[in-house]
């Protein structure tokens, strides 16, 4: 890679290993990306951010910690999983696109690298919103004829949704309403209502007060919402909704007509808009509503329900009819054989009474008539032979026959019959035969039945036998109290012939199932039942599924793959593979073979022929499942170091950067020791990377590594692959990804000045120029005659305090807004101040936590010469900050001021700064080195003895 020279290993003496642990637990801060838009200055801090509804939301936790932290969003009354997000929530930045107003609230960032205890930290997101107002009219409550009369007091109610709340003005036709200006006419906040509302009384309305009315609504511009406004005109002949059907309430039809019904409007003014809906439900499919009209072609008996029409103006409460449409239909026939209750019987004996009772599921129900018939003859009543309706103890609308004092003449075929009298839907029936051989059912379980075995996957038939005269259906459920469902879903279910059907079964349905007989279609006695168990065979589960096994070379190794669970609980066979090649089967340990739960293989001392794949496969007779083993002395990756202070250091001559690189080594006890690392570097979109081998000492767990990458040019990224060898060789690779910014190093050498903004309350600017652009008039013997660069095109900061400028006149240059993620921050920059009317530099420090609060961070005043200087400022925010330079006229002319290279870093500035009135090199000269220092040294010593 041709811009990458040089890659030096040397950071400090003694070579690339700092002596202190680099381990440290997760710390996390959230922040978000971009201004938050506010109700209040004071509303900004980290923990608050403000946001307009539909904006893209971005909130970034930002981590320190070693080994890298991992981080999970989550959200207070839910999981941020809850799609609300367009990114993983286990991504350091969570991205909402179009964010809802239900998506407000607080959200947690949790960091955890497994050193201490986990850091979680929080943010309030506040949704700003402003809905459309919805405006209504209401007459006082004892006006019962509709219009409203002079004589009348009228409502207007102004509705709306919105956050932060709104502001409201009322306005008849362009003139704003208040209490002060007009009697007639009072503003008021209702209690118990729901969203944001304003009321405008009009107190005994006057001619005047027919009128338009304007609700305007405000959230003073927040997150740049508009206003919002709706309007009503108020007349004499405005009256609230009336509605009438043409159909009764209740309409009942047969199947597969096509039902017409129609809302007719009686009144309202203005016209009030009209809408059908149905309950529960949508419309049916094919429906067609215009208007007043609806329509439902070829009506099934699934379109029965209730169907509203609703008419509304905003006047007064809306009008609703509502009509129940039923459409016949029956279907369920059941009977239920009762024998005598109050001689507590389960038979049927002579000389006892009998009931049988007959019931269909129907629509309308109570319209259902029953009909019985004996031996095909209509059956007579009489003393013994009555027919009740609507037994108490039975469904409704269920009709019996109960026969008194059984004889033996009332043996014979009962049949119940079912019908809508002069309706086209047909009838139903149910049959039952009654005689000596009628007797209530048993209920067991066929031999050799009672315990189910089958493998997972396939179907299974659960089977109960129900003997008696008649057989009534078998219901079956789950006995398992933490499984209350049959796997078809359903709590009970019903089988004509006793037996339970399951396809493709899993391991969760393995339990015990009852079946018993139901209480219709048969005797209506307590029930009979019997259970059946289900075990369900499926192959093993192990552990571990892949394993990644590091060991020294020499050194033995133990694998060992254990069963956790399996139908049946217990291994049959083991087989042993390396490579894919099946191993002989190791030595029997004869304490071990009764603790068959898991198999081992020993290797007495890894080597590089040994190292390999390894897989152990365990079988239960059903199926089998493998552990994978990894076997290696290959060292483990290093672990990128991502917490060093300012890595990134930018060199402005030359247009290149270098960046310091930190590791640790992970677990390097584990295997060998590391003997050197082999570092790739290569430009992002480039395919030639240079590679260095880096040697190094000993190297122990949590110690830091240190390498420094020259020459990397800027603005270019740069993928980095760094790999550990030892005596068995190469290691795992880890890579990451370093990016060259400037976001804190600010040259000015761009038109967007790095986000810096001119303060919009001072007396002038500040101005961007170089050496070419610079005003060839401009006051000779003050500011600079170029950048701390020396060259020409290099460009800086300035002010320039010629006419029409005045003592005292002041010029702010504002950052952009700083998230503060650290407690102590460093700002360094250059600045030249030139002039015998040098006035005043100061930086000062925009306090963004609790309202903007300026304070001086540094002053500087008078001639310094005509050098460029650097300052050091250490300054400590508590929350969201910007920095601001000001630079104030002098008594003259001779004052211009300039500033360049405006550097923002984390953590203290330097112990022994620059001295403030030292001179800064100027290009041109030699740059001062301590090689340089070194040499001139001896060499001026030499000098001044020949000149003795």
């Amino acid at each position: 890679m041709e811009q990458l020279r040089e890659l030096s290993p040397d950071l400090c003496p003694g070579g690339t290993l700092e002596r202190e642990p680099a381990a440290a637990p997760a710390q996390a801060q959230i922040v978000h990306a971009g201004q938050a838009c506010v109700v209040k200055e004071d509303n900004i801090s980290e923990r608050v951010y403000t946001i307009r509804e539909g904006d893209t939301l971005a909130l970034q936790c930002l981590l320190t910690g070693h080994p890298r932290p991992q981080v999970r969003w989550t959200k207070t009354a839910g999981s941020a999983s809850d799609k609300f997000q367009e990114t993983s929530v286990f991504n350091e930045t969570l991205r909402i696109e179009r964010i809802a107003r239900t998506q407000g609230g607080r959200y947690y960032c949790k960091a955890e690298n497994g050193v201490g205890v986990p850091a979680i930290k929080s943010i309030r997101v506040d949704v700003q919103y402003l809905d459309e107002p919805v405006l209504t009219v209401h007459q006082t409550v004892s006006d019962v004829r509709g219009n409203f009369y002079q004589e009348k007091t009228v409502f207007l109610r102004c509705t709306v949704n919105s956050n932060p709340p709104a502001r409201f003005i009322w306005k008849r036709g362009s003139d704003t309403l208040s209490h002060s200006q007009d009697n007639g006419v009072d503003i008021y906040e209702p209690l118990y209502t729901q969203g944001e509302t304003k009321v405008l009384k009009l107190k005994n309305l006057r001619p005047q007060d027919y009128a338009s009315y304007t609700c305007q609504v405000s959230v003073r511009n927040v997150c740049g919402i508009p206003d919002r406004a709706v309007t009503f005109r108020l007349t004499n002949a405005t009256a609230p909704p009336a509605l009438k059907l043409s159909v009764n309430e209740t309409l009942v039809v047969n199947p597969g007509e096509n039902v017409t019904v129609q809302c007719l409007l009686t009144g309202g003014d203005p016209l009030p808009q009209l809408q059908w809906s149905h309950g529960p439900g949508p419309l049916p499919l094919g429906a067609l509503a215009q208007g007043g009209t609806l329509s439902i072609p070829s009506v099934q008996a699934r379109d029965s329900g209730y169907y509203n029409c609703t008419a509304t103006n905003n006047v007064g409460n809306p009008a609703k009819k509502t009509v129940n449409l039923l459409v016949r239909s029956m279907r369920n026939a059941t009977f239920q054989i009762t024998p005598d209750v109050i001689k507590e019987s389960e038979n049927i004996q002579l000389g006892q009474d009998l009931k049988l009772s007959c019931h269909v599921d129907a629509v309308p129900q109570e319209k259902v008539s029953y009909q019985w018939f004996k031996n095909g003859k209509p059956a007579r009543m009489s003393k013994r032979l009555l027919v009740t309706r609507n037994d108490p103890e039975l469904p409704a609308v269920t009709s019996s026959l109960e026969l008194i004092d059984l004889h033996f003449s009332d043996y014979g075929t009962y049949l119940c019959m079912a019908s809508f009298p002069g309706s086209p839907v047909p009838d139903l029936s149910v049959e039952v035969n009654i005689s000596s051989e009628t007797v209530p059912p048993t209920i067991s379980v066929p031999k050799g039945r009672a315990v189910v075995t089958v493998r997972e996957g396939s179907p299974a038939e659960l089977q109960c036998e129900v003997r008696g005269k008649p057989r009534p259906p078998v219901l079956w459920s789950r006995v398992d109290k933490e499984a209350v469902l049959l796997p078809s879903g359903l709590p009970l279910e019903e089988t004509p012939d006793g037996k339970l059907r399951l396809e493709r079964v899993s391991r969760d349905m393995s339990g015990t199932y009852r079946c018993q007989t139901a209480r219709y279609n048969g005797f209506n006695v307590r029930a009979r039942e019997a259970q059946v168990q289900l075990n369900v065979q499926f192959p093993p589960e192990v552990e571990p599924s892949s394993q990644d096994v590091r060991q020294a070379l020499g050194r033995p190794v133990l694998l060992r793959c254990s069963l956790l669970r399996g139908s049946p609980q217990r291994i049959a066979s083991v087989a042993w593979r390396f490579k894919g090649q099946l191993l002989p089967p190791p030595p029997v340990v004869p304490a071990a073979t009764e603790a068959a739960d898991h198999a081992e293989l020993r290797l007495d001392a890894l080597t590089r022929d040994s190292s390999g794949s390894y897989e152990c496969s365990l079988s239960n007779d059903v199926g089998s499942a493998t552990c994978l083993f990894q076997v290696s002395a290959k060292a483990y990756s290093p672990e990128f170091y991502f917490d060093t202070p300012n890595p990134t250091r930018s060199h402005k001559l030359s247009k290149n950067y270098s960046y310091v690189l930190q590791w640790t080594q992970r677990e390097p006890d584990a295997v060998d020791p590391v003997l050197n690392y082999r570092l790739s570097v290569r430009q992002l979109n480039q395919h030639n990377a240079m590679v260095k081998a880096i040697p190094v000492r000993r190297v122990e767990k949590g110690q830091l590594l240190e390498f420094i990458l020259t020459d990397l040019r800027v603005p270019h990224s740069y993928e980095i692959r760094l790999t550990p060898y030892t005596t068995f060789g190469a290691g795992d690779t880890a890579s990451r990804t370093i990016y060259y910014t400037e976001h804190n190093t600010c040259h000015f050498e761009d038109e967007k000045i790095c986000g810096y903004t001119q303060d919009l309350t001072d007396n002038f600017d500040w101005t961007r120029q170089n050496a070419l652009t610079q005003n060839p008039k401009r006051s000779p013997n003050t500011g600079p005659p170029t950048d701390i660069s020396g060259t020409p095109e290099g460009y800086y900061m300035f002010i320039e305090t010629s006419r029409p400028r005045e003592l005292g006149d002041r010029a702010r240059l504002v950052s952009p807004l700083y998230n503060a993620s650290a407690k102590f921050y460093c700002v360094s920059f250059f600045y030249h101040m030139y002039g015998k009317h040098i006035g005043s530099l100061n930086l000062l420090v925009r306090s963004r936590n609790k309202g903007a609060l300026d304070t001086h961070a540094w002053s500087l005043s008078g001639n310094k010469g005509n050098v460029w200087q650097q300052a050091h400022v250490p300054i400590n925010p508590s929350g969201p900050f910007q920095i601001i330079f000001e630079g104030v006229r002098g008594s003259g002319y001779l004052g211009d001021i300039a500033i360049d290279d405006v550097t923002l870093k984390k953590g203290e500035c330097p112990r022994k700064p620059m001295d403030p009135n030292k001179v800064v090199v100027m290009p041109g000269s030699r740059a001062p080195c301590q090689s340089c220092s070194r040499f001139w040294g001896p060499v001026a010593i030499f000098l001044l003895a020949l000149q003795r």
